[in-house]
């Protein structure tokens, strides 16, 4: 299983699937992650946290361990 946090900078990947629960999961949506959806990764911190990436033509940040949570392909 791949998941957005091992993916190296410049990449862009497909969202699989969303783990996770409840409040969490709901949280990563409403910022626009969703299913079948495109991440180009722009950065990544020196320590790894956080992750910056573009989703739907805006940018964002996310830590590790909400990456951890989406699967990508």
């Amino acid at each position: 299983m791949r998941t957005l946090r091992n993916v190296a900078c410049g990449q862009t990947v497909k969202v699989k699937r969303l783990s996770g629960e409840g409040p969490v999961k709901r949280r990563i949506m409403d910022m626009g992650i969703t299913k079948g959806v495109l991440i180009f990764v722009r950065k990544v911190a020196p320590l790894g946290d956080p992750i910056e990436v573009t989703v739907r033509g805006y940018e964002l940040s996310l830590r590790k361990a909400d990456a951890e949570m989406i699967e990508v392909e």
